[in-house]
């Protein structure tokens, strides 16, 4: 009995109207008006836009990755040099 209270539950908040509010907002002007294409206009520009950050992000981190591991791999190189030259001037 539980379970299917949770399964109607869960299928009410799925299928809530109120959940796709965002993707209808341009059904409420005609198909071939300004205001439609205006609409349309800006919600492909904010789901580019959106996409574009998170590649840039993406990107950013795989370079502060990448970068950081090399930039340890220098740091100790010159740790190492720096030790043998402490040797060498003794």
């Amino acid at each position: 009995m539980k379970k299917i209270i949770f399964y109607i539950f869960l299928t009410m908040i799925i299928y809530n109207p109120n959940s796709f509010a965002n993707n209808n907002n341009c059904k409420e002007f005609k198909k071939f008006s300004v205001e439609y294409f205006k609409c349309k206009g800006n919600m492909i520009k904010d789901k580019t836009i959106s996409t574009g950050q998170n590649i840039i992000k993406d990107t950013k981190d795989y370079q502060n990755k990448e970068w950081s591991e090399e930039k340890e791999k220098m740091n100790k190189a010159k740790d190492k040099i720096n030790k043998a030259k402490e040797k060498v001037l003794n």
